[in-house]
């Protein structure tokens, strides 16, 4: 099935409609904000899994990425009262998820792009059904679980009235600079692929690297995903955020930043599997770069 923007409209549509079906069945003002957002989450789990059975497109987690983790954010900064340190943290996050969904519209994922991945993982389990269990098990149960770890340092800010300190304000310099290193990397990509396939004029700095078919230039001189290493210290500071107001930097809801580098370190795996076979010289570029944290010596 071809998607639409209709399709895409529809879907978002009754994501939305499910999100405040979760608001009405557990209000914040009466329940712990987490079972709040864990309804939601069930109920886009459902939709996501049922979407993706019905169209052949998997990526309809891969389009709330970006989107319901800051409405989490926002659930936790209204059940924290809107107190100083996580309203802070909500406006970071909504600032993260307007960067991220920018990026994803303009690579055409609101437009029916399904993720290049998901057709290729799908040939190789080469099982209707065992798909659909990894459709529903992975893709859409486990990774939207994800949504809920990597914002839970946000629920543990709404349970106390925590101030802004200096060491926050750094933190939060941290958060931002990542924030901009991701940013710089994925428009350096997007630059890149765009010209690549003749949709922007070439630059002849990066002949080179339009020969090899991947990037190797810029911040991808120093790290193979300068955007995952971006992203990763986005929510790793967020934590160390919310750690430095409890007072202990070990806690339960570290599991966020945890399972989202073990995510991202299979990606990785993944993604560089196929592209080593597609491309000649890209196990030369990862004997030289590393994966993730760039190679300083």
């Amino acid at each position: 099935m071809n998607i639409t923007e209709k399709t895409i409209i529809t879907f978002f549509i009754v994501i939305i409609v499910c999100f405040s079906i979760g608001l009405i069945l557990v209000p914040v003002a009466k329940y712990s904000p987490l079972k709040t957002v864990a309804v939601i989450t069930i109920l886009h789990v459902i939709v996501s899994f049922l979407f993706g059975l019905i169209t052949k497109d998997y990526s309809w987690t891969d389009r709330l990425w970006s989107t319901a983790p800051i409405g989490f954010a926002w659930i936790y900064a209204y059940a924290g009262a809107f107190s100083p340190l996580v309203t802070l943290a909500a406006i970071l996050v909504t600032l993260w998820g307007g960067r991220l969904t920018f990026n994803f519209a303009r690579r055409g994922g609101y437009t029916g792009g399904e993720d290049y991945r998901w057709p290729i993982l799908e040939k190789k389990i080469n099982n209707p059904f065992l798909w659909q269990l990894f459709n529903f098990g992975f893709i859409a149960t486990y990774q939207q679980f994800l949504f809920i770890c990597f914002t839970i340092p946000l629920y543990t800010l709404s349970q106390n009235t925590y101030s802004i300190t200096l060491g926050s304000i750094i933190v939060t310099l941290f958060v931002l600079a990542f924030l901009v290193l991701e940013t710089i990397a994925d428009q350096q990509q997007y630059e890149f692929q765009q010209a690549k396939y003749n949709l922007l004029e070439r630059q002849e700095a990066l002949s080179a690297d339009y020969k090899r078919g991947f990037r190797t230039t810029g911040l991808f001189a120093y790290s193979r995903h300068p955007n995952y290493l971006g992203e990763l210290g986005f929510w790793w500071s967020l934590y160390v955020l919310s750690a430095l107001s409890r007072g202990s930097f070990f806690h339960w809801t570290l599991m966020g930043p945890l399972l989202l580098t073990l995510l991202f370190i299979g990606s990785t795996t993944f993604t560089e599997w196929i592209t080593k076979n597609k491309y000649e010289e890209y196990k030369k570029y990862q004997k030289k770069v590393w994966p993730i944290f760039p190679k300083l010596w």
